[in-house]
């Protein structure tokens, strides 16, 4: 979409404040407000069978999560959310419980009377998603959605007279053909598919609402979100529902991990965002201690407040376009423009390292900090930045260390006031740490400040000085480069969290994938455990690998479906045919490159 400028997410892009939001009630737990940032999960059982869901549930709470959500693919499986409802309270245990619903209107309608919330895809809820392509005329487009109204509408007026709430969550990867074919596969539709729905709820004087912006790439869901909010604002105040966060399909291990904390922390360092999910390809409860520590930095966060006035923003934040430096070349590489974002390490760290740097392949550092003659600046010194901007040859610029600002705002900061034409190096923190450091506790700030700016088209290259350990804190820097899109080095996959609609052990799949297709670089490979989500997140990938019934898969290029039914054992096989059928295969190296 064309930059609006009348559009604000944020009241200052340079300083902390939380959006201010009414609070909805899910059972007893509150969302919004003044409530913290709530963590919620979803189980992976069949609905169907009551004693491992309630077994899953009560595991799920015990290790943090606030909010359980369950899929109920049909009204038989939602009728069953009643014993699961029972039992659970039975065991003293008081965590709401919500209905995934995807494609059966009547599946919500049973699932409402069960628990304290429905949630609602608009690609799929009534709406159609064939892949059609046409044209909609006005009153044919309002004949679709005067369909829509009188079919959602019971479920609306039973959840407001049942004290349920609902979200509203679009998928990226899900969006209606109607929708489609009007907006395109972009954030703008995503926000128009759910307002839609939105407005039919408030004519109905049904608020208890919660909207959602899912999307697998990190920088589709930043600005999706963002411009869902800028939408509420301008609708007018009464439009202050509260925010879920999560980035779909986002996948397991350190990649899930970094994707995440990429778009779910971009958006909590603005003050978006009530309720996350972490939807990582693994075992549910791996989920909450990520998503509890992506949280805790911004659970009573005191606002920062900034003496200096707002200043408009040298960027676009509703559509990524990177910053326009000059080119300029240190230690023999060539950075800023439209050259690769180069990966940095300190002079110490090199040392360490300089005995096997020859032999680790496209993850070795590429320059030193102390010689590149970074020039290192507090944004707020004016007369530092006046002398900086009348220079006549590009400087290559950082953020100085030890100064009271978060790397995010500094960084904006710097960008909206030096000249474009100066190269930035991003640091993740401003306060190196100087002893050991745990792992997960460098990797999520790390990839929500790098990640964050990145997103935003800003940086020409990175340092990451949180994590202590050379090898970890270079694998890192390129893992962050791959997950936000700026620098794709490896095969990148997507992958959808195990659920109850899954038609096959996704984690085995996923792994047995990866062992397969590993070393294809700058591949992206779509795992689906079914159809839900899965065409339209393969918008982005070369291939994908979908459940299409049990025992039984579907091969995608693109989000064309082009081999059916093929049974589970020969599918991974059949993924490398395809891949070779279309020239982007290569065979694996006899020894595995050299890993940091």
């Amino acid at each position: 979409m064309s930059h609006q400028p009348d559009l604000s997410y944020v009241s200052n892009l340079l300083c902390y404040s939380r959006r201010k939001t009414r609070e909805v009630m899910v059972g007893n737990v509150g969302v919004g407000g003044d409530n913290p940032i709530r963590v919620q999960s979803m189980i992976t059982s069949d609905t169907r069978d009551t004693d491992a869901c309630v077994s899953e549930v009560l595991g799920l709470v015990e290790v943090g999560c606030e909010i359980v959500r369950i899929t109920a693919q049909t009204k038989i499986y939602a009728a069953n959310l009643e014993n699961i409802s029972r039992e659970v309270r039975a065991a003293g245990c008081t965590v709401p419980l919500v209905a995934d619903i995807h494609f059966k209107p009547d599946a919500a309608m049973e699932a409402a009377r069960w628990v304290e919330k429905v949630r609602i895809n608009p690609g799929n809820y009534i709406d159609k998603k064939k892949f059609e392509v046409r044209e909609y005329s006005d009153l044919q487009y309002e004949a679709e959605l005067d369909r829509i109204r009188q079919q959602f509408t019971p479920l609306v007026l039973l959840c407001r007279n049942l004290g349920r709430a609902m979200r509203i969550g679009t998928n990226h990867g899900s969006l209606s053909d109607r929708i489609m074919n009007r907006y395109g596969d972009s954030p703008l539709g995503m926000c128009e598919s759910a307002l839609e729905f939105a407005r039919i709820a408030r004519d109905n004087d049904y608020h208890d609402i919660v909207f959602s912006m899912k999307a697998s790439n990190p920088k589709v869901m930043i600005e999706a979100y963002r411009l869902l909010v800028a939408r509420l604002v301008a609708e007018g105040p009464d439009w202050n529902y509260p925010i879920h966060l999560g980035v779909t399909e986002a996948g397991d291990g350190e990649d899930g991990r970094i994707k995440s904390a990429i778009g779910i922390g971009s958006l909590l360092a603005d003050g978006i965002g009530d309720t996350i999910r972490v939807s990582l390809t693994e075992d549910s409860v791996h989920e909450i201690p990520v998503a509890r520590a992506i949280a805790e930095p911004y659970n009573g966060k005191i606002p920062f407040t900034e003496t200096s006035p707002a200043l408009a923003p040298s960027y676009n934040p509703f559509n990524y376009e990177r910053r326009n430096s000059s080119v300029i070349t240190i230690q023999g590489h060539e950075l800023g423009g439209d050259r690769p974002v180069r990966v940095f390490t300190t002079q110490d760290r090199w040392n360490t390292l300089a005995h096997k740097i020859s032999s680790m392949g496209d993850f070795k550092p590429e320059i030193i900090l102390e010689k590149s003659g970074a020039y290192a600046i507090d944004p707020r010194d004016e007369a530092v930045l006046s002398e900086l901007n009348s220079r006549t040859t590009a400087q290559l610029i950082t953020v100085a260390d030890f100064i009271d600002l978060d790397p995010i705002h500094a960084f904006r900061m710097l960008a909206f006031k030096a000249d474009p034409r100066h190269p930035i190096i991003l640091k993740d923190t401003l306060h190196p740490p100087s002893g050991e450091t745990d792992f997960l506790q460098a990797l999520l700030p790390a990839s929500r400040n790098i990640g964050s700016l990145l997103c935003d088209g800003i940086g020409d290259a990175i340092l990451i000085r949180g994590e202590a350990a050379p090898g970890q804190s270079l694998r890192l820097a390129y893992n962050i480069l791959q997950a936000a899109g700026t620098r794709i080095f490896k095969t990148d996959y997507v992958a959808c969290p195990s659920c109850g609609r899954t038609l096959f052990n996704l984690q085995s799949t996923t792994r047995k994938i990866r062992d397969a297709t590993g070393h294809l670089k700058g591949v992206r490979i779509a795992v689906m455990g079914c159809i839900v989500n899965g065409p339209g997140e393969m918008a982005d990938a070369d291939f994908g690998y979908v459940g299409g019934a049990p025992g039984k898969i579907n091969l995608y290029v693109g989000k064309t479906a082009v081999k059916f039914n093929i049974p589970e054992n020969d599918a991974v096989e059949r993924l490398i045919d395809l891949i070779k059928e279309h020239g982007k295969w290569i065979d694996a190296p006899c020894q595995a490159p050299a890993t940091v």
